[in-house]
């Protein structure tokens, strides 16, 4: 079809220059559509990709922390019973013969365990029949009389291999028995998984001392019949592997394939037991050959095996066929060892392969390969039917390599590889619906709620002592719905894409771009110091979106209205409030004339200005020294004279007049205005006491109260602080007294005593204030090397009102005895009347202040108030 389209282009051609006409041709480039591909397909490249490879990671690296503590070997465990049961089984090996001892010969001989005279018997009447090898798997250790010698006579034919216990070094070795040498003798000692199912074959063990060695039953019996077919072998204990002549039996590991095993039981040199069918080989009843019911070739030549086979003897143990039989779902140990023979002789024998198992590096690749497969195929379809399909053939195909490599002799980890596909595939689901959730599909950038989100953690993490603000600018472009009418929506989305691109050659890590309507985008600054910061990279915006944007070689204009709303972080903090006023701004600006910006000024929530605009004054009032210290006196009870002053902040704005304490106070806290004002405060407190020393020398060295805030108790340089205070001011410390609150000490009490102790050790005085009303900090009073607790007003003020004056006086009485019995003295606040301080000096009260003394004075009046030196 091309070939055809080609020449008739050329034939066009040819005919037009043949008639003196010029020709050109133009190609047609849709630059729209070649170009313009939504951000959503591209973007989520760059989106899903870190999650499909942090996904895969994470799964990867947990489901190995999980098999290595052993929670996955269950399942494993599992999966591999059922390949086990889905192998096609082999024949049948001829060259065993079990003998099975049954219930119906333990009746018949009407003894148990049975005679030596009865084994004598048959021992005797398989040698007649010219077996290679006889493997007795029944304990001979002690006699059961009659036949006793008829038995260790018949015991020293040169082909029979008995079976004992695993020795020990207790045992020194293996104990000949009835004069049979240690090459003839075997341990038995099945190794049994959590799950009580035997599937390994423990070969060759040695004692912890390593003197006592032993040969396991099953491994003697299939060295002494290679030995009498003429095979010249030996074994050789390595530390990977246990040589049998020159074939090396792979040693199990305590991970290896599904296993993981303790140490403990992964001792000595143990195989998987490579299990061929239940059947494994013919068998006939102990009676049978008591009556000599056998065919000669049955056992000439053969490894005939003679164990216990009847249920009520206890010598059955489930296998990986258990899980499908419904009645005798337990394999006689017997068989069992037949299975380890018939193992044995066929890897040496006939070159059968052995089980193996990956190294952990190959394991790591296979789950993390199974984990990124999960999280592709969620990510890239979409239909439920399609994913699910998808996701199920991805785990048939884990199946199925697992089985595959299984019939191969291997055993790779299939439960990983299962888990590592579907976790990973949620995990990335999880993502999608997140992403999609909070993203916007043209652009990719996070979407409203999702900004409002990243906007809102961004204040978190600055913390409630930063002093930094956050801003939005809300971007709406001028003239939007003229070029989408004009040029199409597909230019408008193109054009979308390309203003998001240049919005985010603005990002850094503290700016955040989002789009929150049709053509409305909004950044997020953080870490702002000054308003000033936040025009000028607004005018620089706009300087950078005035560059001119291209579609199908047209050059774009477009300009931007930008509203510009700016918050200090802290608790109270609101980004969708923030978003909002911003929005406002924007269509204030737009008011105004495009190409703008204007700032949030006036709205809606007038209280978020007002507040934003008290902080602005609280930082000039700091630098102006817009405060000053008011002194309410402290009045002992006992003399009526002035003990000493609380020190009041208060702050007198040359914008606002006077401002109330409640009204700056929380404020500065969240800011943290506090602590630069609070350290003006402990130093002109510190200075003034300092001075009323030296101008009243006569007086009872007076003390100095102030309140400490929150935050200038969590500073970590506070007893630095205060010390160089009291060095400049050359004052001693008992001059000054800390009034520290409940609840700050209660946030973390071993921090908040040690910080106390170092105070107390300028030789502070420390106060607790507000008892009563914070946290239950009784059961740590006693710890707290404090000097006054001080009565919250609010019990004070009631000891005189209705009906419950009496119970508020117990509870004052309670606090003072508290104190006194603690060697503390108090001091009442908020005395008003003087009934309430004939209750307190009846109550042993120490202290109080109130109004009913005097409200807080100037240092001036203070001064007045000390030169009468008056009584109350």
């Amino acid at each position: 079809m091309i070939v055809k389209l080609h020449q008739a282009i050329r034939s066009l051609v040819a005919a037009a220059q043949s008639n003196g006409q010029s020709f050109r041709v133009v190609e047609n480039r849709p630059e729209a559509k070649r170009n313009y591909r939504p951000r959503f397909l591209v973007g989520s490249w760059f989106s899903y990709v870190p999650a499909i490879l942090l996904s895969s990671g994470l799964v990867t690296l947990s489901l190995f922390g999980i098999k290595q503590s052993g929670h996955l070997q269950f399942l494993e465990l599992v999966a591999y019973d059922q390949m086990v049961q889905m192998t096609p089984s082999d024949d049948q090996d001829p060259r065993l013969l079990l003998i099975g001892i049954t219930e119906q010969d333990i009746k018949k001989q009407k003894q148990w365990p049975l005679s030596d005279q009865v084994i004598a018997q048959v021992l005797n009447t398989l040698q007649t029949y010219q077996p290679q090898v006889i493997g007795l798997d029944i304990y001979r250790d002690v006699p059961y009389k009659p036949g006793t010698e008829d038995l260790y006579k018949a015991l020293q034919a040169n082909n029979i291999v008995v079976v004992k216990q695993l020795p020990t070094d207790n045992d020194q070795g293996i104990v000949p028995l009835a004069n049979i040498p240690p090459s003839r003798i075997g341990f038995s000692d099945f190794v049994i998984d959590p799950d009580n199912v035997v599937r390994r074959n423990l070969m060759y063990g040695e004692s912890p001392s390593g003197k006592v060695q032993a040969v396991s039953f099953a491994l003697q019996v299939s060295l002494k019949y290679l030995k009498n077919r003429g095979f010249n072998v030996s074994i050789k204990p390595e530390s990977e592997a246990l040589t049998i002549g020159n074939v090396p039996f792979t040693r199990l590991k305590v991970d290896s394939g599904g296993y993981h095993l303790p140490e403990k039981e992964a001792w000595g040199w143990q195989s998987l037991l490579k299990y061929r069918r239940p059947d494994l080989a013919r068998q006939v009843t102990l009676q049978q050959v008591l009556d000599q019911e056998l065919d000669p070739n049955w056992v000439k030549d053969k490894i005939v095996l003679i164990g216990v086979t009847a249920s009520s003897e206890k010598d059955t143990f489930p296998t990986p066929y258990s899980a499908k039989q419904t009645n005798n779902f337990e394999m006689p140990g017997v068989m069992i060892h037949g299975q380890m023979v018939s193992q044995i002789l066929g890897t040496i024998l006939q070159g059968e392969q052995q089980l193996w198992f990956w190294s952990q590096w190959l394991e790591w690749l296979w789950v993390c390969g199974w984990a990124l497969v999960g999280g592709v195929l969620v990510w890239r379809l979409n239909g439920l039917w399609s994913l699910g399909g998808a996701v199920l053939m991805a785990g048939v195909s884990v199946w199925g390599i697992s089985f595959f490599v299984f019939t191969q002799g291997g055993w790779i980890p299939l439960v990983p590889g299962v888990l590592g596909l579907l976790a990973s595939g949620a995990f990335v689901l999880a993502y999608k619906a997140i992403y999609r959730t909070y993203h916007d599909p043209l652009t990719g950038l996070p979407n409203r709620r999702l900004l409002i989100r990243q906007i809102q953690q961004v204040n978190r993490s600055q913390g409630s002592e930063s002093q930094k603000l956050i801003a939005i600018l809300f971007l709406d472009f001028d003239r939007f719905k003229t070029i989408n009418d004009g040029l199409g929506h597909l230019a408008g989305d193109h054009l979308l894409m390309q203003i998001s691109r240049r919005l985010q050659e603005q990002s850094q890590p503290q700016i955040l771009v989002g789009r929150v309507g049709g053509d409305e985008f909004a950044l997020c600054l953080n870490q702002i110091s000054h308003a000033q910061e936040v025009t000028a990279f607004a005018d620089a915006l706009q300087k950078h979106l005035s560059q001119p944007f291209y579609w199908q070689n047209q050059e774009i204009y477009i300009t931007a209205s930008i509203g510009i709303a700016l918050e200090c972080v802290g608790q109270n903090f609101q980004a969708g409030e923030l978003l909002r006023y911003a929005d406002i701004a924007m269509y204030r600006a737009k008011e105004l004339g495009t190409a703008r910006h204007e700032v949030f000024v006036e709205g809606m929530d007038t209280q978020a200005v007002e507040r934003w605009q008290l902080e602005t004054d609280l930082r000039a009032g700091l630098q102006n020294q817009e405060f000053q210290l008011y002194y309410q006196p402290i009045i002992s009870l006992k003399t009526g004279k002035i003990a000493g002053f609380e020190a009041l902040v208060r702050w007198v704005s040359n914008k606002r007049g006077f401002v109330s304490p409640g009204d700056f106070i929380p404020l500065a806290e969240e800011t943290g205005l506090i602590v630069p004002l609070g350290q003006w405060i402990l130093q002109e407190a510190c200075q003034q006491i300092q001075r009323w020393h030296e101008q009243f020398p006569e007086i009872v060295p007076l003390i100095m109260s102030v309140n400490l805030s929150g935050r200038q108790f969590t500073q970590p340089d506070l007893v630095k602080q205060i010390q160089k205070i009291l060095d400049e001011v050359n004052i001693e410390g008992d001059r000054l007294k800390l009034e520290i609150t409940e609840s700050m000490m209660m946030n973390d009490v071993e921090t908040a005593i040690d910080l106390l102790r170092r105070l107390k050790g300028l030789g502070l005085r420390l106060s607790i204030d507000d008892f009563g009303t914070g946290y239950s900090s009784l059961s740590y009073l006693h710890r707290f090397p404090v000097d006054t607790l001080k009565v919250d007003r609010s019990f004070v003020g009631r000891m005189e009102e209705g009906s419950d004056s009496e119970k508020y006086i117990q509870i004052v009485r309670t606090i003072i005895s508290l104190g006194h019995n603690l060697d503390l003295d108090v001091i009442a606040e908020g005395i008003e009347t003087e009934a309430q301080v004939r209750v307190l000096e009846s109550l042993n009260c120490e202290y109080g202040q109130g109004y009913y003394f005097s409200k807080p004075l100037s240092a001036k009046d203070a001064e007045e108030l000390l030169n009468q030196d008056k009584e109350w």
